[in-house]
C-alpha cells in the first residue's frame, strides 16, 4: 500500500522536532500488527514490511505449516501451502498478503492518533535523556507554583520543546527561605524519574553539590581544574565548609575562591541567601586539615588517636565557644569535612592534665 503522506509526515517530525523516523515507524507497525489481531480472532505472527525507497507499506500474516491444523489463524495444511509455493514442506512458514484494501481501512483508523502518541511518548523520551544528563549540575528555573498542603514548589526549567517541570520537595528548601511565584532560582538536579505525565525532575537548594557547581561557575580556577574542591559539607541556610587544594604552587586556591575583593564568594553567598561560607585549605596531613578546618578559631594542638580516625583539639580558653560554634555547628561542620571525629578541650585542659 503507498504510503506516501506516513512517510512525509515523519520525515517533517524528524526534521522539526528532532525525533528519528525509525522510533516513529515502529509505533505505527505496532499499532497495525495490534489492531490487525484485535480484528481477527487466533491471528499471532503479523508482520509489515517496510519499502523506504518506495515509500511502500505491506502487511503479512504468517502460518506454519503443519499436518492437522488445530490453530486456523496461525496453522494452515500442507495441501493449502503447496497451493502457493509448490516446494512448501512441513514445518515451513507461510507469508499471506493482507489486501491492501483491508489493510488501508485498518491503518486510516490508527494512523493519526499513533502518531499523535508517539509523538507524546518520544518527546517525553527525548525530555527525560536532556535532563538525565544534566544530574549533578545547576539549572535555572522560575518558581510555578507552590503548593499550600505538601510545600512542593514546582518549577519551569527549559525553554520550548524541551521545557518540563521540576520539583523542589520541602526537604530540599532552604529553612526560612521564602520563595514566590514568578521567582527565577538556582537549583541542583538531584534526581531524573519517569513518570505517566512525562520526565520529573527533582531538584535541590540544600545538596553541599549546589555550592561546589556554584564555585565552578564563578571561580574559572575550579572550572579548568587548577584548582580542587577536596570536601565539602553544609548545614544549608547558615553555614557551608569547603576546602580547597591548588595543583599550581603560584595560584592561592583560597584568594581564587575568594576573588578581586570578595566578589567570587560575595556573589555565592548572594545566591544562598546570606548563608555564610567558611573556605580553607586543605592538607594531605590529618593534624593541619583538622586545625584549619575549625576556624576561625586559632588551634594550639592536635593529637590524633593511635586507632580510628578520632582526635583531640586543644584551643585557647578564650576562643573554645568560637571552635565549638553556636549549638556545636563549627565542631560539626569541621568532623564532616575531615572525615575525624574530633574532641575540643581548652589550653588549661590540657595544663591540668
Amino acid at each position: 500500500m503507498k504510503c506516501d503522506e506516513i512517510f512525509a509526515a515523519l520525515a517533517l517530525l524528524e526534521k522539526e522536532r528532532g525525533i528519528p523516523q525509525d522510533f516513529m515507524m515502529g509505533k505505527i507497525i505496532q499499532a497495525l500488527t495490534t489492531a490487525y489481531k484485535k480484528d481477527h480472532e487466533g491471528v499471532e505472527n503479523v508482520y509489515v514490511d517496510v519499502d523506504e525507497g518506495k515509500k511502500n507499506l505491506k502487511m503479512y500474516v504468517q502460518k506454519d505449516v503443519v499436518e492437522e491444523v488445530d490453530f486456523p489463524g496461525s496453522q494452515m495444511s500442507l495441501e493449502e501451502a503447496r497451493a502457493i509455493r509448490g516446494t512448501a514442506q512441513i514445518g515451513d512458514v507461510i507469508n499471506l498478503p493482507v489486501d491492501n484494501v483491508e489493510f488501508g481501512r485498518i491503518a486510516a483508523g490508527i494512523g493519526k492518533q499513533v502518531i499523535i502518541q508517539g509523538l507524546r511518548e518520544a518527546e517525553r523520551g527525548m525530555v527525560y535523556d536532556e535532563y538525565n544528563s544534566k544530574q549533578h549540575e545547576i539549572l535555572t528555573g522560575v518558581v510555578s507554583r507552590i503548593d499550600p498542603h505538601s510545600g512542593n514548589v514546582s518549577l519551569r526549567i527549559g525553554t520550548g520543546s524541551e521545557a518540563t517541570e521540576a520539583v523542589l520537595p520541602p526537604k530540599e528548601q532552604v529553612p526560612g527561605e521564602e520563595l514566590v511565584e514568578g521567582q527565577r532560582i538556582k537549583v541542583y538536579v538531584s534526581e531524573v524519574r519517569r513518570i505517566a505525565k512525562g520526565p520529573q525532575v527533582l531538584t535541590s537548594r540544600t545538596h553541599p553539590g549546589l555550592v561546589r557547581r556554584l564555585f565552578e561557575l564563578e571561580v574559572p580556577e575550579i572550572y579548568d581544574g587548577t584548582v580542587e574542591v577536596k570536601s565539602i559539607t553544609r548545614e544549608a541556610g547558615s553555614r557551608t565548609k569547603m576546602a580547597v587544594w591548588s595543583n599550581d604552587e603560584a595560584v592561592d586556591p583560597i584568594g581564587a575562591c575568594v576573588g578581586p575583593k570578595g566578589q567570587r564568594v560575595a556573589n555565592i553567598v548572594e545566591e544562598l541567601r546570606g548563608e555564610k561560607i567558611d573556605i580553607i585549605k586543605y592538607s594531605e596531613d590529618p593534624a593541619q586539615f583538622i586545625a584549619a578546618a575549625l576556624a576561625p578559631a586559632d588551634v594550639v594542638d592536635v593529637q590524633l588517636s593511635e586507632e580510628g580516625k578520632g582526635c583531640r583539639v586543644i584551643v585557647p580558653d578564650d576562643q573554645l565557644s568560637l571552635a565549638i560554634g553556636k549549638e556545636g555547628q563549627n565542631a560539626r561542620l569541621a568532623a564532616r569535612l575531615t572525615g575525624y571525629k574530633i574532641d575540643i578541650k581548652p589550653a588549661s585542659y590540657k595544663e591540668e592534665e
